[in-house]
């Protein structure tokens, strides 16, 4: 099979087009024949900086996590059935060195999740990690539900920070699925529409002078959920923006810096902030995440292309390296690989 693989970490430079033996599944996993691949952030940076800054875990590294594809081989203990079934992958190269950037992965069963007929490949592969972020980060509010669905979050006001990022365009989409009121930050005309596409009730430039006031004109009583991206730059604006017992959910780690806050105000009003890493959290939130998130897209809430705010930017397999390039730069919009059909 083909792959994109690197055995050091570093550069685009390290990545090679190399042909592998097609690999075989092991005990509860499956083989997926790879449709399409999706970029993520995590994927350069596990190239360029390994495991957590520390030495690659393998001594050679197929990348991406996500993905569209076809079960067409199982291992012992899956039910063979599964075989033929349409599915969409994540997760793929977490601590595994076989992940969607080759004609095949493999990957645990619960990791190839089952995409219904009505859902694309390439929306298949534009879910997995920013999905299940953007629902881990829904469900963080104090008062908030076990699971979303429709009006799940009916009264709750969201505010998306980055809200044409690709986390935050998927917190619009099963925000809105789930019946929130959804208001979104941007930096420009051009994402605001975007977000708006998305299905975002308002956007609000988050470099106005003004944004608390904007911000607190749509929603006089604060807003309930903050689904953040960059929680150190926006603390000061996070503290004037949220109803007492409101949450900051943040996903986004900006590098080395520290947050910092004013703990009598967070706690006169019993503020909760929660933190969301998706390869750290519980099998059973993930496995409840990819459930809601099937739901969603089979329903027609949680799509992409530029209709849905979410742009498509696709690149060969051998242009893998310009494809995490491109994420890197910060293009906005899923990145994807395109792999074979």
């Amino acid at each position: 099979m083909k792959a994109i693989v690197y055995s050091s970490t570093g550069g685009r430079d390290v990545l090679e087009l190399v042909d592998r033996p097609v690999p075989e599944p092991g005990p509860g996993e499956v083989r997926v024949r790879v449709v399409i691949s999706g970029v993520n952030h995590s994927d350069w940076k596990a190239r360029e900086f390994g495991h957590r800054g520390g030495p690659l875990m393998f001594p050679e590294v197929v990348p991406h996590h996500d993905g569209g594809g076809v079960v067409d081989a199982v291992g012992e203990g899956v039910d063979p059935g599964r075989v033929g079934q349409r599915v969409w992958v994540w997760e793929a190269a977490y601590k595994r060195p076989h992940g969607t950037a080759a004609e095949y992965t493999i990957v645990p069963s619960r990791n190839a999740v089952p995409l219904p007929a009505n859902v694309s490949f390439e929306v298949g592969a534009s879910l997995g990690l920013r999905a299940v972020a953007a629902h881990r980060c829904l469900l963080a509010g104090q008062h908030g539900p076990r699971r979303l669905g429709p009006g799940a979050l009916e009264g709750c006001t969201v505010l998306v920070a980055g809200g044409a990022g690709g986390v935050g365009q998927a917190a619009i989409q099963l925000g809105t699925w789930a019946g929130a009121s959804v208001i979104a930050t941007v930096s420009s005309p051009e994402k605001a529409k975007l977000a708006l596409a998305a299905g975002a009730a308002h956007t609000v430039d988050y470099r106005s002078d003004t944004v608390v006031e904007d911000i607190r004109a749509l929603a006089p009583g604060g807003v309930d959920l903050l689904v953040e991206v960059a929680a150190t730059a926006n603390i000061g604006t996070a503290m004037e923006v949220l109803a007492t017992d409101g949450t900051v959910a943040a996903y986004g780690t900006e590098g080395t810096s520290e947050l910092t806050f004013p703990t009598r105000k967070a706690i006169g009003r019993n503020l909760r902030f929660q933190f969301v890493m998706v390869m750290t959290l519980p099998a059973a939130d993930k496995d409840l995440a990819a459930a809601d998130i099937t739901d969603a897209a089979a329903a027609g809430a949680i799509t992409a292309g530029e209709s849905a705010g979410l742009p498509l930017h696709r690149f060969p397999l051998h242009r893998t390296g310009d494809a995490q390039d491109a994420v890197q730069a910060g293009i906005v919009g899923k990145v994807l690989v395109d792999i074979g059909e």
